[in-house]
Parts: C-alpha cells; structure tokens; sequence
C-alpha cells in the first residue's frame, strides 16, 4: 500500500468522487479511459455509504471505500484519526483533527472543494455542510447534475485557480463529479432515460475532461490523485431503481489509487 506518511506533506493530494459510478460500468469502460486508468485498472471496493450525503460524511473522516474482500489484513486505511486505541498500519497517516480535511489545512495544505452534485451546491443549510469543511469551495450552476458541460466547467474553474495557487504551499483538491450522476442520458445521443450505457458514456466523457487537469497538476509537480465513487446507482436490477438502498450496484464501487 501507499506510505501515506511519505505522501502528506511532499505532494499535493487530489481526491476525486466520481459520483454515482457504478464498479460495473467502471470496468466495462476501462479501456476508453485512458486517464483514470493509465496506471492500472479499477479495483473492486465496497462504499461506506449509500447515497453522497452519508458516503462523503465517511470519506472526509478517513473511511475510504473497503476492499471488497472477506482479507481483513488487506483492509488499510489510508488515514486514521488519532488517539482510538485501536492498531494502525505504520503506513496510515494519523491526524489529529475531526476530518482530513482540516487535519491536511494543520499541515499546511490548502484546502478546495469543487463541488458538484446538491449537497455541494450551499444553497441551504444542508448543502453547506460537506463544503464547510474546506477552506475554499466552489460551485456554480454549470457544475451541476443538468448541465451537459460540468466536468468541462469544473475543470475550467479549477485550472484557473491552479495557475494562481502558490507552487510552494502543497494543496488538499477535491472534485465532485456530477456529470455520471442522473441525468445522464443526454450523453448517449437519442436516449431519454438513464442506463448502464448512458452511464458509460458519461464516464468516457468525464475521462476525456480530466486529461486537462491531470496534466496541470504533473506541471505542479508530484501529486498523488485518488478516483473512486460514492456509490452506485440501479436501473432496475431486482425492481430497484435509484440509490441510497441496499443492493450490490450500489455498494460495489470502483476505486484508484496514484502518482501524477
């Protein structure tokens, strides 16, 4: 696994939920990513949570998504609150703090959020929560689930801010993607309701606006960039349709780890 101790600190750390991505689809699409799955394909995981709300509350404490495995020796977090009692792995970084978020901010990292999906958007009190972790946090209407263009406008905004950021202060980026988030099927061209294809090519297009930004961040220098989703969504599997219920589309979920 990753020596987060060797990470924090000499490289910016980029975490992006690809919201809604379905492991299947991930895998199916795998190919025709050449940016998220330049390094390695997509390793099968298990979210903490069903829907972005619940699932984001878990990310931002240090509970990544769980290797889908009955290994528990396998099943090392990447970053672990401080003071527990419990047994670390030496590779986990501690903090010592209520959430990474702020626990990287005591680090000196400056922390963004890109939002995406309505808990990100800060138009009530609710939608203010997951962005009040950050410092800084941004969202705009062009960035949300309707919008044909958001990952390309969310992309846009963040280079803007990378082309000002100080290249001595290590940064803490997150980025929602709304784009594989219902509605998607305007991406397959004369579909009008969601599906695993329209997901698919949801994805091949986020893929293809993410290059961009990979790219600014090797300029910056090292960067280590963690892709996975929130969860999953059904299209009818079992009867199901939707998220935040309890079916294997929606807690198997595809998850990368790697160095820019």
């Amino acid at each position: 696994m990753t020596d987060m101790n060797q990470i924090v600190g000499s490289h910016d750390i980029v975490m992006i939920t690809l919201d809604t991505l379905r492991y299947d689809v991930a895998k199916l699409e795998e190919e025709n990513c050449p940016n998220l799955c330049e390094s390695g394909p997509w390793e099968k995981r298990h979210t903490p949570g069903s829907f972005t709300y619940a699932a984001h509350h878990a990310f931002f404490g240090g509970f990544l998504p769980t290797p889908a495995n009955t290994d528990k020796a396998s099943h090392i977090r990447l970053f672990h609150t401080k003071d527990t009692g419990l047994r670390t792995h030496p590779h986990t970084w501690l903090f010592d703090a209520p959430d990474i978020v702020s626990g990287l901010a005591g680090e000196g990292y400056r922390t963004i959020c890109i939002g995406g999906v309505i808990f990100f958007t800060k138009k009530n009190k609710l939608a203010k929560v997951l962005p009040g972790y950050f410092q800084e946090s941004y969202w705009r209407m062009t960035f949300g689930v309707t919008n044909p263009r958001s990952t390309e406008h969310q992309v846009n905004h963040t280079l803007k801010l990378l082309e000002k950021a100080d290249p001595a202060q290590r940064l803490f980026l997150f980025l929602n993607v709304s784009a594989i988030h219902g509605p998607n099927h305007y991406f397959l061209g004369g579909s009008a309701k969601d599906s695993v294809e329209s997901q698919r090519a949801a994805l091949r297009y986020v893929d293809g606006q993410l290059g961009r930004l990979f790219d600014a961040l090797r300029e910056r220098g090292k960067t280590f960039c963690l892709a996975f989703s929130d969860h999953g969504t059904a299209y009818g599997e079992d009867g199901y349709e939707g998220h935040r219920l309890a079916h294997e589309v929606v807690w198997n979920v595809p998850y990368r780890e790697f160095v820019l």
